[in-house]
């Protein structure tokens, strides 16, 4: 491992604010990203069938072990810091987790009606596996017995929209990081760091140059997926009290 390299984990569910936050970090320009280091594990592990599946598999790697261990490793190109944006629904129960020792962690959460609308508008499908509530509150108690710490951040997507500056600047505090102005704003287009899934998913964090205002959800959510919010509720309420609140000034 390399000491000095500053790891930073960010934990979210899908249809979240969580490739914007990706390139906020990126933005700082000393940082290093990861784009869902465990996809290509997942998707091999399950089966499941999910739009980019064969060019994942082709081009992200396949062993847990290994991802762990540069997760837990220096960043690439010699950076002094190391973002990962990982999906709660990627990482299986049972997954080694001791590699999250060596990083600091934030929790991105959204109400779980809004996640599963969207969800289900791209996917035509949601259950509440997918939707990664339930191992999201899971992983923030098996991170907090590994890394001895139990107030990592957690932070609501709707307050970072509402308020980019302040709340990314409490952020950085609650981990230990100098907050950046760079980090409010980036230049619209595809990266190289992107995942080979993002022709699929990206379209409008690709065209996007900072964190967009908040607003209503554009998808209704179908009846039949009230079940899936309902079992997801719990979890998600679990850690929105534990939230980062919108700072007053800064």
């Amino acid at each position: 491992m390399a000491g000095d390299t500053v790891r930073i984990c960010l934990w979210s569910g899908p249809r979240n604010i969580s490739t914007a936050t990706m390139r906020s970090f990126e933005a700082r320009g000393n940082c290093a990203v990861w784009d869902e280091p465990f996809y290509a594990w997942y998707l091999k592990e399950t089966g499941i069938d999910h739009p980019g599946r064969e060019e994942t598999l082709a081009l992200w790697p396949h062993d847990a072990d290994e991802i762990a261990r540069r997760c837990a490793g220096p960043a690439p190109n010699g950076e002094a810091e190391f973002f990962q944006k990982h999906m709660c629904q990627h990482m299986l129960p049972g997954l080694d987790l001791s590699w999250t020792a060596a990083c600091r962690h934030v929790f991105l959460i959204r109400d779980p009606a809004e996640v599963a609308a969207s969800y289900f508008a791209t996917m035509d499908r949601a259950t509440s596996a997918d939707l990664g509530a339930l191992r999201q509150l899971a992983l923030f108690d098996e991170i907090a017995y590994v890394t001895g710490r139990s107030d990592w951040p957690v932070v609501e997507g709707r307050d970072v929209l509402a308020d980019p500056a302040g709340m990314l600047r409490a952020v950085c505090a609650a981990i230990d990081i100098p907050f950046r102005t760079s980090m409010l704003s980036w230049p619209a287009g595809r990266r190289a760091s992107d995942g080979p899934w993002a022709p699929f998913w990206y379209a409008r964090v690709e065209a996007s140059t900072g964190f967009d205002a908040p607003r209503a959800s554009p998808h209704p959510l179908p009846d039949e997926l009230e079940p899936v919010v309902a079992a997801c509720r719990p979890a998600y309420e679990a850690l929105k009290r534990r939230k980062l609140a919108a700072p007053r000034a800064h």
